[in-house]
């Protein structure tokens, strides 16, 4: 059809990481056509959007495929405009609201999950940004579904699963070699080619049971090459003098564990260990009191407090700092602690959610008082943490690695 667009790309919550990606298919695609509605007032985006999108997406025979986030209720979407149901329809969740954390299940709207059950059983394709995003979405949609109180739909799960693939959400890591301390660019460049090379002996290794479908999960494929440790000598006292530097740069909110992660720090501070505190990430509204009660009581170990607005500010922190935590309560891929490992830091999270996924059991820890005594350990030793490889390739979750993929979604012959 020459020109005319063969790809309508929806967005009902246009900001974020959902923007980022919405953009970069857009950038890497040809013929597309982009609706969006502004990341404000999410809850209405999810009721609403659907009939917003019917009155504004214009008549087109030229669309092939419909690409959308789960907050979209697709479902109404194409009832309200039969023309873009015969497209190929291809949900992608970066969340679930079926195991999104509220703090009281009573609090959990129903509505928000059952559009998301619904537009899958409409698509033809559903990408999860995990495999742990999945599988926690399929295997809660039967004990959600009991909250009907008669007349239950059936085997929902069997019927959504065929369709279902996992994708990681494609992060756009920046050239940060010119913020790096010296120490760190030659650690991290050893460790790009220690990485290369073992990933290259794996997929020699593995050639064989390769296919190219879309279903293939990158964490998976990558795990053989993480689990080999090269130890780094070096001799430089800067290693063991200064203080350990922690970094937390989540979102200030309850459902990313603040409390857990201040409880820890200020255990370390009454062992009267040495560190360094940066805690970066947005604030909302509603930002939780252990704030500034522990912002009071660690003041003397703090070095950065609060967003950075400016990215190259916010990557600069990362670059110097050396163990980067999450405390999360729920995570379906987590960009923050990818990036701070892309920027040579040492990563600690819980043994739980997507993390398992992505970094090898080294990096885990199951209860607060593991996480603890690792962080004791790295106080009196930061040296351990400065010399020390990441056995994670985070070059599988760039753009650069995921755009076939993507690309092959967004064609009609793709999966």
């Amino acid at each position: 059809v020459g020109g005319s667009p063969s790809v309508l790309l929806v967005e009902a919550f246009y900001g974020g990481s959902h923007k980022q990606l919405i953009d970069l298919l857009k950038e890497n695609t040809d013929g597309c056509s982009l609706f969006t509605l502004p990341a404000k007032k999410w809850h209405w985006r999810a009721r609403t959007a659907a009939l917003y999108f019917s009155q504004t997406i214009p008549a087109c025979s030229s669309y092939r495929v419909l690409f959308s986030s789960s907050v979209l209720n697709l479902c109404e979407l194409v009832a309200l405009r039969p023309d873009l149901a015969r497209l190929k329809k291809v949900l992608y969740f970066h969340e679930n609201q079926l195991v999104y954390p509220v703090r009281k299940d009573q609090e959990r709207d129903f509505q928000y999950g059952y559009n998301q059950v619904l537009s899958c059983l409409v698509s033809d394709v559903v990408v999860f940004n995990s495999r742990f995003n999945m599988e926690s979405f399929l295997s809660s949609i039967l004990s959600f579904m009991k909250k009907i109180p008669d007349h239950r739909p059936k085997n929902l799960d069997r019927l959504i699963r065929p369709k279902c693939v996992v994708l990681s959400y494609p992060v756009q890591f920046p050239d940060v070699s010119s913020l790096l301390p010296e120490l760190k660019l030659r650690h991290l460049c050893r460790s790009a080619e220690t990485l290369q090379s073992n990933h290259r002996i794996f997929k020699a290794q593995t050639s064989q049971l390769q296919t190219s479908r879309c279903e293939e999960d990158p964490v998976q494929s990558s795990s053989e090459p993480r689990s080999v440790l090269i130890p780094v000598q070096h001799s430089e006292s800067v290693d063991q003098v200064n203080p350990l530097h922690i970094v937390w740069p989540h979102r200030w909110e309850h459902d990313k564990n603040p409390e857990m992660f201040f409880n820890t720090l200020i255990k370390l501070k009454e062992k009267q260990l040495d560190f360094k505190l940066s805690v970066l990430g947005e604030t909302f509204t509603d930002v939780p009191e252990i704030f500034s009660s522990s912002q009071h009581l660690l003041q003397s170990h703090i070095l950065n407090w609060g967003f950075l607005s400016s990215k190259d500010q916010y990557l600069k922190v990362l670059c110097d700092a050396d163990v980067v935590v999450s405390t999360s309560k729920h995570e379906f891929f987590g960009v923050a602690m990818l990036e701070a490992v892309h920027c040579g830091c040492f990563p600690l999270c819980p043994k739980a959610l997507v993390y398992p996924e992505i970094f090898p059991d080294q990096y885990l820890y199951s209860t607060p008082e593991q996480l603890c005594k690792r962080l004791q350990e790295l106080c009196r030793r930061p040296d351990i943490a400065r010399r020390h490889i990441v056995m994670v390739d985070t070059s599988l979750y760039s753009w650069t690695s995921l755009k076939p993929q993507f690309q092959a979604l967004l064609s009609v012959e793709g999966p």
